[in-house]
């Protein structure tokens, strides 16, 4: 078994109040939840409206498939227009 964890750091422009955030972010971890089958939380800058940082765990079999999802998936972020990412920091265990 192989855990593939992904840690993405977000600036937010519009957000003008944490509730701006909130609804950013959770729509952003809702799609991917839903596209990608991932664990995704926000874990740090949670009372900073215009930063966030996510959590991101894929479990697979073979280490080649994890980081493969986790690649897509930090493109399928980079690739959203709410968000800005500025820095990323993968891990397999």
């Amino acid at each position: 078994m192989v855990v593939g964890t992904l840690i993405v750091s977000l600036r937010l422009y519009g957000a003008q109040s944490l509730k701006d955030k909130r609804r950013v972010i959770k729509s952003l971890v809702d799609r991917m939840r839903q596209k990608f089958n991932a664990s995704v939380a926000e874990v740090d800058c949670l009372d900073l409206w215009q930063r966030a940082e996510l959590g991101i765990a894929v479990v697979g079999h073979e280490s080649a498939h994890v980081s493969s999802q986790l690649q897509r998936i930090a493109s399928f972020i980079d690739l959203d227009g709410s968000v800005e990412v500025i820095g990323v920091q993968t891990e397999l265990l």
